[in-house]
């Protein structure tokens, strides 16, 4: 085995074993609900699996968008500098990074998700593709969790399969080609909703939305040539993963989203609309309450006439003398 073999198995021998342990358990539970062998037992593991690793990265999720917020709102400065030391690369390189640190924010955190997702992805391909060509387990898979694995079926098709080992299946083909269309689809419509939304204008311009705009469109091509060659077991857990992103970035953008920008503007329209609307019931109450009856007035009764016998009479003695 050779070094860089050596490093790779040290690497991915932990991950066979975390990405097997819940698959495992996840397969005891839904194993209970359908028939173990079935593609429906095996898919919904899938699904719990991503679900499991997702919601275990969202501290790091929300690492990443501090990091792309701090990064957005720095752009001005960012352009500043490469005004001022356009011509010296090394100086303007420094000069960024000084300005990172001075902020708080690292660029290498936004990719941090990315990052640790990619060894997760790659070790349950491996796993799949292991299945599906040796029928062999890995971490606590066994051989014949294995090969049941490899002959697992959704909507009659292998899960284990791939588009282009698909021999003129049409059912492979078609699911493959299905997911990976959603694939291509979830991973645009995220990026381009962080772009559209949460970016202000600011950030909209220079190198840096330059890159942006080129993974707009890059990143789902290169997913899509990709995802030609992956298991549908894979293609199951990538596209719930974006599902699960999509959703994430929705919830953040919608309820805190970077001052300045399209849904900074929106979440205020909407808090004025509700205090508008908190405040209208409670000037209603005022007026209702302003406008109702008032008790009447006692009214004063006039002192009748008295002639002058009687008033002289109605005195006090004391008074009369």
């Amino acid at each position: 085995m050779s070094i860089f073999g050596a490093i790779g198995s040290f690497i991915m021998t932990p991950l066979y074993y975390l990405i097997s342990i819940v698959l495992v358990g996840a397969h005891k539970v839904w194993g209970q609900i359908f028939d173990p062998s079935s593609g429906a037992a095996w898919a919904l593991s899938i699904v719990t699996l991503t679900v499991v690793i997702r919601a275990a990265l969202i501290p790091l999720f929300v690492k990443q968008i501090k990091a792309s917020r701090n990064m957005q709102l720095l752009q001005p400065q960012v352009k500043e500098l490469q005004k001022k030391y356009g011509h010296d690369r090394e100086k303007l390189t420094q000069e960024t990074m000084k300005l990172y640190k001075d902020a708080g924010t690292n660029p290498f955190a936004s990719c941090l998700p990315i990052l640790l997702q990619m060894p997760i992805f790659l070790s349950l391909f491996r796993l799949l593709d292991h299945a599906a060509k040796n029928q062999q387990g890995k971490g606590i898979l066994t051989d014949a969790q294995a090969t049941q694995l490899y002959h697992a079926k959704l909507f009659g098709v292998q899960i284990s399969k791939t588009f282009n080992g698909a021999h003129g299946d049409h059912g492979i083909q078609i699911m493959a080609l299905t997911l990976v269309i959603a694939m291509l689809v979830t991973t645009f419509t995220t990026q381009r909703q962080l772009m559209s939304k949460n970016m202000p204008k600011s950030a909209m311009e220079g190198p840096y939305a330059q890159q942006q705009k080129i993974l707009l469109y890059v990143l789902p091509l290169v997913f899509a040539i990709g995802g030609v060659a992956f298991p549908i077991g894979v293609l199951i857990y990538w596209t719930v993963s974006n599902l699960w992103t999509m959703g994430q970035q929705f919830y953040v953008i919608r309820n805190n989203p970077v001052p300045g920008t399209p849904a900074a503007e929106a979440k205020a329209k909407r808090d004025a609309h509700k205090a508008a609307r908190h405040g209208g019931v409670v000037a209603t109450t005022t007026v209702v309450e302003e406008q109702a009856p008032e008790a009447p007035a006692p009214t004063r009764q006039q002192p009748k006439k008295q002639t002058r016998e009687q008033r002289k009479k109605n005195r006090p003695q004391g008074e009369q003398k």
